[in-house]
C-alpha cells in the first residue's frame, strides 16, 4: 500500500473498449481479421465515402446483450445509434457511430475477490477507428480497423486502487472470453482501457478534478500509470496547485503521464441521432433466446470448484482463468474419485510445458483430456504407482500417445509385501543418520527414507504402505 493511502484516497472509473469477435465489421461486410496488410480490409462504407450507407451487424447486438447479461446489466428494449463528431486522421468520415443517449445495457456490476462490486454504468455499441503508425517524423494510417465492432463498458467511479483496477479488468477479460464475444488480447489492441482518475482526502465525499489516461493496452502499464498519476495529483494538491481536467498518455520509457489535450465534454462532440440507421428494438423473447447461450461463467465455476470439489482458491483461479483450461479439466476429471488429482496434474507437469499466457489461452497440450483421465484412473485404482505414472505422463507429453504405449508389465504387477518390507529395512540400513534423526523427533527425516524406498523399487512402492512399514521398524 502506498504511503499516500493513509491520507488520500484515489477514485477511478474505467472505460473499457472490447473488440468483438465477429467475422465482419459492424456496418459492412469487410473482414475483421487481425494482421492483414494495411488498408486491405476496407470498403466505401467503413471509409466513409459519400453515398455509402451503413447496415448494423445483428451479431454485434447479440454479443452486446450477452456481455450485458453476464455482467448483471439491465438490457434496454430500445436503444439508438448516434453520431459522435470529431476530426482526427484515423477517422476518415470525421464522425464515429456510437450510442450516447440510449445505450443497449445499463446498471450492471462485476464482483471482486474482496466482495466489493464495481458498478457498470452502461455498455454501448460503437465502431472502432483506424490506427496511426508513427515512423520517425512521418505518420502512416492503417484503416483496416475502421468499423471493427466494439462494446464500451463504462464503470461508476468505484475503483479505489490500481490493484482493484487490475482485478476488475482481469475479471471482465475472463467473462468476455468465456462468452466468446471477444478474445480480450490487450497486446493486439482487442481490449483497451481509458482510466478516469481523481484524488481526495480520506473522509471527503466530493470528487476531485479528474484526468483521463487514454488507451492503456497493458495491465502492468495501467497500474504504473495510475500509481504515477495519483502521486502527481497529490503533489499538486499539497502545493495548492489546481489540477487541470485534461487527457493524458502514459510514457512507458519515462514512467510518467503526459498531457495530450484538454478533456473534451459531450458538447464538444455535438452528438445527434444517426440518421442512416433505425433504432435497435428488442423483445423479451429476443433477450430470453440470447440468455440461453450463456455458458457457466467464471464466478459460478469458482464457487463450484471450491465448494463441491474442494480445490484451493488459488488453484481454482488458475483453472478458470481460461475457458479452454477449465473445459480440459472437466473432461479429464470426469469419473475420477478425486477430481483434485486432475487439477494437480494439469497445474503441475502440464502447465510446466506451457509457460506463456498466450499458450495457456489456446491450451492444446499433446495429451488429450481423455488420455490424461485414463492414466489417472490407473493411478486411482492402484494398478500403477505414482512415480511411474509421472514418468509415463512426461513420455505422453513428448509423443502425444496414450499411456498404454509406455506401461510395462513390471509397472502393472503389484509389489509383494515381502519385497516392500525388505526395501524399507534396506533404506534404514543405508541411511542410518536419517533413521537416527527421525528417532530424535525430526519427522521430516522420514521423507529421505521414503525417497530411498521409491528409488530402490523404481517407484512401484505404495507410498502409504512404505511409510507405515518404515515407522514400524523405526519405532
Amino acid at each position: 500500500m502506498e504511503n499516500w493511502a493513509c491520507e488520500y484516497e484515489m477514485v477511478a472509473g474505467l472505460e473499457t473498449h472490447a473488440e468483438l469477435s465477429t467475422a465482419t465489421k459492424i456496418f459492412c461486410g469487410c473482414s475483421t481479421a487481425f494482421g492483414g496488410a494495411p488498408n486491405t480490409h476496407c470498403c466505401p462504407v467503413c471509409m466513409g465515402m459519400p453515398g455509402s450507407l451503413p447496415k448494423l451487424n445483428q451479431k454485434v447486438v447479440e454479443f452486446a446483450v450477452l456481455a450485458g447479461l453476464a455482467t448483471h446489466c439491465r438490457i434496454n428494449l430500445y436503444s439508438r445509434m448516434d453520431r459522435k463528431n470529431y476530426c482526427y486522421p484515423d477517422l476518415p468520415k470525421a464522425y464515429q457511430i456510437t450510442q450516447f443517449e440510449h445505450p443497449i445495457c445499463e446498471n450492471g456490476w462485476i464482483r471482486l475477490q474482496n466482495g466489493r462490486k464495481i458498478r457498470i454504468r452502461r455498455i454501448h455499441i460503437e465502431e472502432d477507428a483506424g490506427k496511426l503508425l508513427h515512423e520517425g517524423e512521418s505518420i502512416r494510417i492503417d484503416y483496416n480497423r475502421c468499423g471493427v465492432p466494439l462494446i464500451e463498458i463504462v464503470t461508476e467511479p468505484d475503483i479505489r486502487s490500481p490493484e482493484e483496477a487490475r482485478e476488475y479488468v482481469e475479471e471482465l477479460q475472463k467473462i468476455l472470453r468465456y462468452l466468446g464475444v471477444s478474445d480480450g488480447r490487450m497486446q493486439e489492441g482487442s481490449l483497451r482501457c481509458d482510466v478516469n482518475l481523481s484524488v481526495r482526502r480520506q473522509g471527503e465525499t466530493d470528487f476531485g478534478e479528474r484526468t483521463e489516461i487514454k488507451n492503456m493496452n497493458s495491465l502492468s502499464n495501467m497500474v504504473k500509470a495510475m500509481e504515477y498519476e495519483t502521486r502527481r495529483q497529490i503533489s499538486l494538491l499539497e502545493k495548492d496547485t489546481p489540477i487541470l481536467r485534461e487527457t493524458l498518455r502514459y510514457n512507458v520509457e519515462k514512467g510518467k503521464t503526459e498531457s495530450m489535450r484538454g478533456k473534451e465534454g459531450a458538447d464538444d462532440y455535438r452528438y445527434f441521432p444517426e440518421p442512416d440507421l433505425p433504432p435497435v428494438i428488442l423483445t423479451e423473447k429476443d433477450i430470453a433466446s440470447i440468455r440461453q447461450a450463456l455458458p457457466e461463467l467464471p464466478e459460478e465455476k469458482y464457487q463450484r470448484y471450491t465448494e463441491k470439489y474442494h480445490i484451493p482458491p488459488s488453484d481454482t483461479r488458475l483453472l478458470i482463468k481460461y475457458r479452454s483450461v477449465a473445459e480440459y479439466f472437466e473432461k479429464a476429471a470426469h469419473g475420477l474419485q478425486n477430481v483434485k488429482t486432475a487439477a494437480n496434474w494439469i497445474l503441475g507437469p502440464i502447465f510446466a510445458r506451457i509457460p506463456t499466457e498466450a499458450e495457456k489461452e489456446r491450451f492444446a497440450p499433446a495429451v488429450s483430456p481423455i488420455q490424461l483421465r485414463e492414466l489417472l484412473q490407473l493411478l486411482e485404482s492402484g494398478k500403477i504407482p505414482l512415480q511411474p505414472a509421472k514418468q509415463i505422463l512426461e513420455k505422453m507429453l513428448d509423443t502425444g500417445e496414450s499411456c498404454g504405449r509406455f506401461i510395462t508389465k513390471e509397472q502393472l504387477s503389484p509389489l509383494s509385501e515381502d519385497v516392500l518390507r525388505e526395501a524399507c529395512q534396506d533404506a534404514i540400513r543405508q541411511l542410518p543418520q536419517a533413521a537416527e534423526d527421525y528417532k530424535n523427533g525430526k519427522t521430516k527425516a522420514l521423507k529421505a527414507l521414503l525417497g530411498m524406498v521409491m528409488r530402490s523399487t523404481k517407484g512401484r512402492a505404495p507410498a502409504k504402505d512404505a511409510e507405515k512399514y518404515l515407522m514400524q521398524y523405526l519405532e
